[in-house]
């Protein structure tokens, strides 16, 4: 049989019988827009998370978005971004008139490099976004006293590192803002779109739930420029169910990442793990340096991966002429040789030990 990187239906099997009913629950109570089930999930996550409050909108990037609108940062000031992350990050500074300054990643977590960030720094600098990239928590420690230092916002995108720590701490709560991402994939996925934005600040999270429905907070008021952004009841409901299992899910995952590192010849470059980091591995990425034929050995013995990410955000042709592709030689050492292996909840460990049989056999 063959092994798909990820089969959602698979996935969400062990849910469907709560996930029904939830279902049938938000159908009959009449009400699908803000209501009991988005405050109750809102509450759940909050408390998981140790946040002192959680809003609820319709996408990860939105999440970045709004936490960006919300600190109400001067049109055209600048912001340091991961030069290799999903575009998203990008994406949301644009959004919101700011100007994105990308930064190298290192090349043996992935994740924004400390380092980096300081250099970039500039008398225009007023906030970093960190990505959590593939699970892995950023180095927190670092980042923190760096904006600290300089007086700088910290967003935290977490839409990969759902239950993921640094330091005994929850990724998310270590900055302005934890913005995350519920897409069906993740490891808290929703079965549809949505994400939500963590925060301390109480007049920050009420600024945030006003910019997610259309700057108001009482009905036909509005009183700032907002959005249309709002966690469906449904989806809601849905993240509920699949919250009370969250650590298992990230348990099996991180199960099944040990039997990669236990298998896996050393030919490739496996994820680093460090005492500091507790990783739930949304992806676990190997790097090779023939990695398309490596895929292509892959496909041929039934087993489907995915590459996060082909191409690296300085040479999408939607940032064309914003920065320069030659400036960024880690980020595209990555995205040339990073490959994703199947690791989901649906998987099994006999189907990770095929992938690792077939990983072994490359020449």
């Amino acid at each position: 049989m063959p092994i798909e990187y990820e089969s959602l239906s698979a996935v969400n099997a062990p849910f469907l019988e709560e996930l029904h009913r939830k279902a049938g629950e938000v159908i009959s109570s009449g009400w699908f827009i803000l209501g009991r089930q988005v405050a109750e999930f809102e509450g759940q996550f909050a408390q998981y998370l140790e946040a002192s409050h959680c809003t609820g909108v319709a996408s990860g990037l939105d999440a970045i978005t709004l936490s960006l609108e919300a600190l109400r940062l001067e049109e055209g000031s600048e912001v340091l971004v991961p030069s290799n992350a999903y575009i998203a990050a990008i994406l949301s500074v644009l959004h919101s008139r700011l100007k994105p300054v990308l930064v190298e990643p290192s090349l043996e977590t992935y994740n924004i490099d400390p380092e980096q960030i300081e250099a970039a720094i500039t008398e225009k600098t007023r906030a970093i976004i960190v990505v959590h990239l593939y699970g892995k928590p950023c180095q927190m420690d670092r980042i923190t006293e760096l904006c600290h230092a300089h007086g700088l916002h910290l967003i935290e995108d977490c839409a990969q590192s759902h239950g993921a720590s640094f330091q005994g701490r929850k990724t998310g709560t270590f900055g302005d803002f934890g913005a995350f991402s519920f897409y069906p994939t993740k490891n808290l996925g929703a079965l549809g779109d949505g994400g939500a934005v963590v925060c301390k600040d109480a007049a920050l999270d009420a600024e945030l739930r006003r910019l997610r429905n259309y700057g108001s907070d009482k009905k036909y008021h509005n009183t700032v420029v907002g959005y249309n952004s709002r966690l469906d009841e449904i989806q809601a409901a849905f993240l509920s169910v699949k919250l009370k299992r969250l650590d298992e899910i990230n348990r099996h995952k991180r199960a099944l990442a040990s039997v990669y590192f236990e298998g896996l010849k050393s030919d490739y470059v496996l994820p680093v793990q460090s005492p500091d980091s507790f990783d739930v591995y949304h992806i676990f990425n190997v790097r090779h340096p023939r990695r398309d034929a490596l895929r292509e050995h892959l496909l041929r013995h039934g087993i489907k991966t995915e590459i996060h990410y082909p191409v690296p955000p300085a040479e999408q042709e939607a940032l064309h002429g914003l920065f320069d592709p030659q400036h960024y030689p880690v980020s595209a050492e990555i995205h040339r040789t990073t490959l994703s292996l199947p690791i989901s909840f649906g998987h099994t460990r006999e189907q990770i030990e095929r992938v690792i049989e077939a990983l072994n056999r490359f020449p």
